[in-house]
């Protein structure tokens, strides 16, 4: 489901910054608010769809509605006569993905044991960039029989949208099916003179809450250490902008956007193969250096985009900055369920990717104004001095339990 549908959202997204750029005529402030607000939206509402995930007993219609409503908008973009349309679009398609976010991860987390978390969310994140390399890889194909017809390709998206959505109908969600019998059971033993039946416990050992129940469980505040990790993650984020940048500079450099695409596709083969190794590898050694590793390989990444020059410097560091993606982003949902309780985990991951959204709003903002005004050298090297800046804040703030640092 993640494969075909980041299929569809990465055969249009490597071309966009030159879409937006040549074709249409928007500068680097605007690609920055483009992608910047979209990103803001869609992780804004992970934080309601994740209330409202955690207070449903069913979290598979609000998946299906954020994945149909991406599905269904995000041809539009052949449609585009300005700037502005692209955003609107681009606002509507992260709007789904913003609704579909927290449940689905709240749903993975039912799926997993706290020693296979890191594995679990790993292999997520792989399926995504699987996607991500075979939707490129398909747009160049496209573009070398059809040159220029973007907005055609465009159009097809729809086709791999709409297998995603059909996709979903054979997703089971663990317990909802026989939890009406459940409750259902419990009104029968819980009559006058019938012994009530005993209350299933979860995975992690403790007693499980049913969603959308009244109780303490219902009101429990985030523990300290996940609000503390989510201010790093807040400064981390305020260097990080969107990857429409990296591929701006690629474009320019390379003189043109034919081979962006197998590019994109190249780095996402490197985002697919580490995530499963990452996520795993956090599981063994403990989330926070994981993480630690990704947040240098980022600051290194963004530092080379600073000072190299020619083609072959840049496509190196881009392929090096799959290894990012692959140790932190599974790992940052791992370490998010180790310090969520169970019952606050759909809120949890809204407010992680809200701190996602909002930080990459304002980085972009940024970026694209320290672009425009001073270039991209002093832009990428922003970004990197807040990545080693959140780094040592990791270790210096965030002390995780070890059985859960360890992933026991």
């Amino acid at each position: 489901m993640s494969l075909a549908t980041d299929a569809a959202s990465e055969a249009i997204y490597p071309l966009l910054p030159f879409f937006l750029t040549q074709v249409l005529g928007a500068g680097a402030v605007s690609l920055g608010i483009v992608e910047g607000a979209a990103e803001a939206a869609n992780s804004v509402l992970k934080i309601l769809s994740g209330r409202l995930a955690d207070r449903s007993r069913a979290k598979r219609p609000i998946v299906i509605a954020g994945y149909a409503l991406s599905s269904a908008v995000r041809p539009l973009i052949a449609l585009a006569r300005s700037w502005t349309h692209v955003f609107t679009v681009r606002l509507v398609d992260r709007i789904g993905k913003g609704i579909r976010g927290a449940p689905r991860d709240a749903m993975l987390a039912t799926w997993a044991t706290p020693t296979t978390r890191g594995k679990v969310y790993g292999f997520h994140r792989a399926m995504d960039h699987a996607g991500a390399v075979v939707g490129p890889v398909v747009a160049s194909l496209f573009l070398w029989f059809y040159p220029g017809e973007y907005r055609t390709l465009f159009a097809l998206t729809i086709i791999p949208g709409a297998i995603a959505v059909l996709l979903i109908f054979f997703v089971r969600e663990e317990g909802v099916e026989s939890g009406y019998v459940v409750s259902a059971f419990r009104r029968t033993v819980d009559a006058p003179g019938v012994p009530a039946a005993p209350k299933p416990h979860s995975a992690e050992g403790g007693r499980r809450t049913v969603p959308g129940a009244s109780g303490r469980s219902a009101g429990e505040p985030l523990p300290r250490q996940l609000k503390l990790f989510l201010v790093v993650l807040t400064l981390f984020m305020l260097g990080n902008s969107t990857d429409a940048f990296l591929l701006l500079k690629l474009t320019d450099v390379a003189g043109g956007v034919q081979f962006v695409p197998l590019m994109w596709s190249a780095l996402h083969i490197v985002k697919a193969t580490v995530s499963i190794i990452g996520g795993s590898w956090s599981d063994r050694v403990g989330r926070r250096a994981v993480i630690a590793i990704g947040w240098l390989v980022y600051a290194a990444v963004y530092a080379g985009f600073a000072i190299s020059t020619s083609l072959i410097a840049l496509l190196a560091w881009f392929l090096l900055y799959g290894f990012y993606f692959g140790f932190a982003e599974g790992t940052e949902k791992a370490l998010v369920a180790d310090l969520a309780p169970p019952s606050r985990r759909g809120f949890a991951f809204g407010a992680y990717t809200a701190v996602q959204g909002l930080g990459a709003l304002t980085a972009s903002v940024v970026f694209g104004v320290i672009w425009s005004a001073a270039g991209p050298a002093a832009a990428f090297g922003f970004g990197a001095a807040l990545a080693l800046i959140a780094t040592v804040l990791l270790f210096m703030l965030i002390q995780v339990p070890p059985n859960r640092e360890f992933g026991h």
